[in-house]
């Protein structure tokens, strides 16, 4: 099984998957919303196979959904609503 990592941070977005060699980051902050992480991702990773994901989110989870927003990076409910 091939698994893509996707770390979110309040600097970067770091991702990595199984058989790449190197991680690739790109950045975020407190304009990065959820839409955006995840085509940032799409974009770099495009040419990558994975069969699933393991996030890291900067906040609160329950059950497998964010439960409240990043302090670090765009407000609203664009992360717990994604």
């Amino acid at each position: 099984m091939k698994v893509l990592v996707i770390d979110v941070g309040g600097t970067n977005v770091k991702i990595l998957a199984t058989g790449q060699q190197e991680p690739i980051k790109f950045p975020s902050g407190p304009a990065m919303t959820a839409k955006a992480m995840v085509a940032g991702v799409k974009k770099r990773t495009r040419d990558w196979k994975y069969d699933v994901i393991a996030m890291g989110y900067p906040g609160p989870v329950l059950r497998g959904c964010p439960k409240a927003e990043p302090r670090n990076l765009a407000p609203g409910l664009g992360w717990v609503r994604f």
